[in-house]
């Protein structure tokens, strides 16, 4: 498409969303290479992200800018009018090969810790709590990020109604700050397992002198008995051509009368795909599952027995994340490149929109085998 054409599509656009191109307000973009237009009505999901990373367009508030896009439904309205474009064929590709092929394998599920969870730990270390929880925050009482994963630990801790001397599966366990809080706090022992290297190392290192184990394993492959098992921020990784083993499997290892929690991000509508410039550059093989997939996954292996919904929290906890992240950056960048720095910029602040418009959201399910007798009494 044409320069000036395509500029002019893309002006058409982005003035339904209230965005003015070189214009004074934060969310404006500020573009510095006119072949912009044509590379984002090509991909509009991809070449937005890449040109972004590139240098060739800004905006002051990045955040404000994308809760804009998506306020307007923009991504929709130009599959609509531009049926045409080879990005559409790019997207049924992507679609049909997620369908026939499992991009969360065993073997292709440790692409996402070798390039997100590996990516180094100086990064998590100034960019996450001191505990280092890399899921979504708790701020219903909370004053900040470090009060608000502590609050969201202990919110776990309450559900699971963990008791000492309990066995706890971690499914997902990071660097170990649910294992290390639950073993503080609530006298259990934790096996947590991971598919980071990097994660492993360090959260061995933080649990040292506690009954935590921590391993490099998939989750298809545990085999033991757990009182209660949990799992914050990994189920994003699992896949819906996997979501009913995991289920099957987390229903085998866990007790008759056990509770299991599960915390992820999940997705309005059910979809077959993730954003593709999250799934190329963040999270290889990611996919947000929803209401629907969760409840066919867990059909007839058990009971759910509350429904969480605290999505709205992500936005704040992303957006300290970032604020973190901008003001260790002069030390950062000794270790990361200026193209690293705007990709990880993009990539928080999107997803911060995302939660801020309530695109996205973050569940935590409690399940049971047969059902609490007496029913269950969930912690808010």
């Amino acid at each position: 498409m044409a320069t000036n054409r395509a500029k002019k599509v893309a002006q058409h656009f982005l003035e339904l969303a209230g965005i003015t191109i070189n214009g004074s307000s934060p969310w404006d973009m500020q573009v510095h290479n006119e072949k912009l237009y044509s590379r984002v009505l090509s991909q509009p999901i991809v070449g937005l992200g890449e040109s972004y990373m590139d240098g060739w367009w800004d905006s002051k508030q990045l955040d404000l800018f994308f809760q804009r896009i998506i306020a307007a439904n923009l991504e929709q309205r130009i599959w609509q009018d531009y049926r045409v474009l080879a990005a559409n064929s790019f997207l049924i590709l992507r679609m049909l090969r997620n369908k026939i092929f499992n991009q969360q394998s065993k073997k292709k599920a440790l692409d996402v810790g070798l390039q997100h969870y590996d990516i180094g730990n100086d990064l998590y270390q100034v960019m996450l709590d001191p505990e280092l929880n890399y899921t979504c925050g708790y701020w219903k009482d909370a004053k900040d990020l470090a009060s608000a994963q502590i609050a969201k630990l202990e919110l776990c801790c309450q559900k699971l109604k963990l008791q000492p001397g309990m066995k706890i599966l971690d499914i997902g366990c990071g660097w170990g700050a649910f294992a290390k809080y639950a073993a503080n706090h609530y006298g259990v022992s934790v096996v947590g397992i991971t598919i980071s290297k990097q994660q492993q190392l360090l959260g061995q290192d933080r649990c040292a002198g506690l009954p935590i184990e921590i391993r490099f394993q998939d989750y298809r492959e545990v085999n033991e008995h757990f009182d209660r098992i949990c799992s914050l921020g990994m189920f994003e990784h699992v896949g819906e051509k996997n979501y009913k083993l995991y289920m099957k499997t987390v229903h085998r290892c866990l007790a008759d009368d056990g509770l299991f929690l599960l915390h992820t991000i999940g997705n309005n509508y059910t979809t077959g795909y993730c954003n593709a410039w999250i799934n190329k550059y963040i999270f290889p093989h990611g996919m947000l599952p929803s209401i629907v997939q969760i409840g066919k996954a867990s059909e007839r292996l058990f009971v759910m027995e509350d429904w969480h919904n605290f999505g709205a929290d992500y936005d704040k906890t992303l957006m300290a994340w970032q604020d973190n992240f901008e003001q260790h950056w002069p030390i950062l960048k000794a270790n990361y490149s200026e193209r690293f720095h705007r990709m990880w910029n993009y990539y928080l602040l999107s997803c911060a929109a995302g939660f801020r418009q309530r695109e996205m959201q973050l569940w935590q399910v409690v399940f049971s085998k047969k059902g609490v007798v007496g029913g269950y009494q969930s912690a808010r």
